[in-house]
């Protein structure tokens, strides 16, 4: 076993010693030693009773023979730090947690992990550090929310808050309706109810293989769920206790470029978070796999999409997606459209392969995973964008977009950071016919690349959300809709073209042709680029100070580079 390292032989006499401290026994110290990293955080509403999944699964590791040893992450909520200063420190604390996965993994030679994520940058973090590793690992989440409803039933959730701010901001909304949405939203514990950055992460977990069945549609705070926690517990030291298990279920062996591919293909057919490509393109770098970023368009060629779930459709929610058969019932339709649609070879968590797995899945409402001879569209809901404004690519999320607005061409109205825009669009400075152009908000620009929210509710509650389109090196939240392009790369704080915009230039978008383009000559952005110095923000964090020297841009997953 790896933990032999530390605890056989008679030079680990010490190390034993400090072991028993803890509580181990004799008998301890021939069983594996299961790392439970724990993301649990109190300020997080998908977080705050996570300390309870873990015990639940430690009790369920020593009745199966294994030795489990807790340690947590930190964790930020996106939601709550979003809007201000705050929302810089959102991405680069995926690289912590990642950090955080490696250090005690290694330090202490843990034999296999059992990881309890569930919203924001935590799973992406938790999955590149334990592919640092590369033991045995389980993920299992705490599960999304349940779906807020109104007075009169209307379903709603956290886009709806958001949202309803720019109605209140038009005098659409009165704050005594505002506030109804305020207590009702977010009704119990949970990741946010729709097809955000938190479940969209927790659904791939389970395509890619490393979760099991249920990972991503299973609600919080439920006796399924908690079902779910032992049957991970049970599973990860099944393995644990095996040689050969152990060899062939290193966190590496399911994670390669098949799974990457069938993530995508989840997320093409569910309309999944643009934040996904960001955090699946860094994941894709610590699993060794070199994958193309305009591959995503080829993938999303040959998938429907089938489900729509909130921000896209705000009537349906995780759960209504889980009643209708869940992730499973989701591939399975999709991999109808033709035999290469999925690997259905590669291996999953629990044994055999997703598509022994998916083989008996079936949807059971059509009005919510639809079938695909009758998809919401042919092709995926994400596609990568290039042109001359995005020489390295942009991601929209076009299962959110209005058929009116796929084709797009308007007038550019810039701002140099988030704030400036939310000002600007409160005053009336955006029309239609614009494209608001962030900004300086990209990983290394802002530094931090915050999501922004804010600024696209805006758009949406003012009912521009079919007149404006909107681009930035920055990223948006998963609850975001509208003609929202973002992670344009090369970002403005490295010289890329969207730096060099002015207010007036003609931006032409076309998402079915992949083009995001400024109507200028080279020559003129050759001469602007001559007098052109980015903008380099004051920032007073250390740890942000750190981050903008090390980051890559969007294009490259904002991962951080290993050698200066």
């Amino acid at each position: 076993m790896r933990s032999d390292e530390i605890k056989k032989g008679f030079q680990r006499a010490p190390h034993r010693s400090l072991l028993r401290a803890t509580g181990l026994k004799d008998e301890d110290f021939d069983k594996p030693f299961i790392g439970v990293a724990n993301s649990f955080i109190e300020i997080i509403p998908g977080h705050f009773f996570l300390n309870k999944y873990a015990q639940i699964i430690k009790e369920e590791i020593r009745k199966n023979g294994c030795v489990p040893f807790e340690f947590n992450t930190i964790g930020v909520d996106d939601g709550i730090a979003m809007g201000h200063d705050g929302m810089l420190y959102s991405l680069p604390s995926r690289e912590i947690i990642a950090n955080s996965i490696e250090t005690v993994m290694n330090a202490h030679k843990l034999d296999a992990l059992i990881c309890i994520p569930n919203c924001d940058k935590i799973t992406p973090g938790m999955i590149m550090g334990a592919l640092r590793v590369n033991v045995p690992t389980i993920f299992v989440s705490g599960g999304p929310m349940r779906a807020g409803h109104l007075k009169d039933g209307t379903p709603i959730d956290l886009a709806t808050a958001f949202e309803a701010v720019g109605k209140v901001a038009q005098g659409e909304m009165s704050e005594e309706e505002l506030y109804e949405i305020e207590c009702e939203a977010c009704p119990s514990g949970g990741s946010c109810s729709g097809m955000f950055t938190a479940n969209s992460m927790n659904t791939l977990m389970e395509a890619m293989g490393i979760a099991l069945e249920g990972n991503g549609t299973i609600l919080a705070l439920t006796p399924e769920r908690e079902e779910l926690l032992r049957k991970a517990a049970r599973r990860i030291c099944e393995i644990a206790k095996d040689e050969k298990l152990t060899e062939k279920y290193r966190i590496k062996n399911i994670i390669n470029e098949k799974a990457i591919h069938n993530a995508f293909v989840v997320d093409m057919a569910m309309g999944g978070s643009t934040n996904t490509i960001l955090h699946m393109m860094a994941i894709s770098k610590e699993a060794g796999v070199d994958f193309d970023l305009a591959r995503l368009n080829e993938i999303s060629k040959h998938v429907a999409h089938i489900a729509k779930i909130s921000p896209s459709l705000q009537t349906v929610h995780m759960e209504d997606i889980h009643k209708a058969g869940g992730v499973s019932a989701v591939m399975k339709e999709a991999s109808k459209r033709s035999d290469t649609v999925l690997y259905l070879d590669n291996p999953v968590i629990e044994g055999g392969t997703i598509g022994e797995r998916i083989a008996e899945a079936k949807v059971i409402d059509t009005s919510i995973i639809h079938p695909v001879e009758n998809p919401y569209s042919e092709v995926g809901g994400l596609a990568i964008l290039f042109g001359n404004l995005a020489e390295e690519g942009a991601v929209v999320k076009t299962a959110g977009i209005d058929p009116n607005m796929r084709e797009f061409t308007g007038k550019a109205i810039c701002f140099d950071s988030q704030q400036e825009a939310i000002d600007g669009i409160l005053a009336g400075k955006v029309k239609p016919g614009h494209v608001v152009v962030i900004r300086y908000e990209g990983p290394k620009g802002g530094p931090g690349m915050q999501e922004m929210l804010a600024p696209t509710s805006l758009i949406a509650g003012m009912n521009l959300g079919d007149k404006v389109a909107l681009i930035t090196d920055g990223r948006f939240s998963g609850a975001t809709r509208g003609a929202s392009i973002g992670h344009v790369s090369p970002e403005a704080a490295e010289g890329g073209v969207i730096g060099l915009l002015q207010d007036g230039d003609e931006i032409y978008i076309n998402v079915d042709t992949y083009t995001l383009e400024v109507k200028l000559s080279d020559e003129e952005l050759e001469k602007r680029r001559k007098n052109f110095k980015p903008k380099v923000k004051d920032i007073k964090g250390r740890w942000l100070r750190q981050y903008r020297s090390l980051v890559t841009n969007a294009a490259h997953g904002a991962i951080l580079k290993d050698e200066c």
